[in-house]
Formats: structure tokens, C-alpha cells, sequence
């Protein structure tokens, strides 16, 4: 089973740092992401949604690709390929997986203008390992799937990691 994290940051550069962290992350077998969604709240109040993978395109692609296949069996592989790569567009603007976006959009109009959130589903995770590599970043844990011991023993575990270490001097002697 997944779990869901929502956080908060003062900015969309630092939301998308830490969502690229991730990802080194999870290259690392560290984390496994089945979803990672930075919303941004604009100035103007209006919620943008930046997705790690764009259906849209990969339809287009898909559909650009089967399209011309087709047209060659009819003779007309341009033609199949552009109503393919229209089909497959509007096949993919419509899929949604991961995470809602409604849901994303309406926790989101609680961010201040020009502030952003990291939505991230996480199948598993080094936890150990992961949140010493994320809490640098600083951030808000708006939300969590997790149970309110786990949710507690995260947040003490993000205080711990961003506490600043001191140096531990020998007693005088």
C-alpha cells in the first residue's frame, strides 16, 4: 500500500528541488515514487499543477506511432499517424493516474500566492536514509496517509534531521 505526503514550501524552486531529490532517490532504490506532483499557487491565485509525466504527449506519441502503422497498411501513413497522434493526445489529456488532481487543486488553495506543495505517493521508502537527504529542504508536512504515531514519529524524525548537529567535545580533564 502507498502512502501520501503532502509539504509545503515557501517556494515552487525548492518544491521542485526536493521532487528532483526524489528521483535521485529513487534511481538509488532508495524510494520507490509511484506519483510526484509540485502545485504551485501563482501570485495571481491560480493553481498550476506540474506533473513528472505529461499523458498528453505520450498519447501523441503513442497514437503517432500506431497511427502510422495503420496508414501504412492503407497506404496513407501520414495521414494515419496525424489522426493517431490527435487521437492518442486526446486519449492521453484525459487520463489521470497517480494522484487526483482535484484533490491536489483544492488542498492547494490553502497555499499562500506564490508559495507550492510536493504531492508525492510513495510505495516504499529508506526512510533511515531519505529523510536526512529531504529535510535540509525545510518545509511543512500538510497532510500524510499515515497513521498519527507514524505521523508523529516522521515529524520528530524531520526535527532530528534538521536540528543542527554539534560537535561533541571530551570533558575537561
Amino acid at each position: 500500500m502507498s502512502n501520501l505526503f503532502v509539504v509545503a514550501y515557501n517556494d515552487l524552486a525548492t518544491a521542485e528541488q526536493v521532487r528532483q531529490k526524489l528521483f535521485d532517490l529513487s534511481k538509488q532504490h532508495l524510494v520507490e515514487l509511484e506519483d510526484a506532483v509540485v502545485v504551485e499557487r501563482r501570485e495571481d491565485g491560480k493553481i498550476k499543477l506540474h506533473q513528472a509525466v505529461s499523458h498528453t504527449a505520450a498519447g501523441a506519441a503513442g497514437g503517432a506511432l500506431w497511427g502510422g502503422v495503420i496508414g501504412l497498411l492503407f497506404l496513407a501513413p501520414l495521414l494515419g499517424a496525424a489522426v493517431g497522434a490527435a487521437a492518442g493526445a486526446a486519449g492521453g489529456a484525459v487520463t489521470d493516474t497517480g494522484i487526483n488532481d482535484n484533490f491536489m487543486k483544492e488542498l492547494s488553495q490553502n497555499l499562500r500566492p506564490g508559495a507550492a506543495a510536493l504531492f508525492a505517493l510513495i510505495k516504499q521508502a529508506a526512510g533511515d536514509k531519505v529523510i536526512p537527504e529531504i529535510a535540509p529542504y525545510g518545509g511543512q508536512l500538510v497532510q500524510t496517509s499515515l497513521s498519527q504515531v507514524e505521523e508523529d514519529q516522521l515529524r520528530e524524525a524531520l526535527a532530528a534531521a534538521r536540528a543542527p548537529k554539534t560537535e561533541s567535545t571530551p570533558p575537561p580533564a
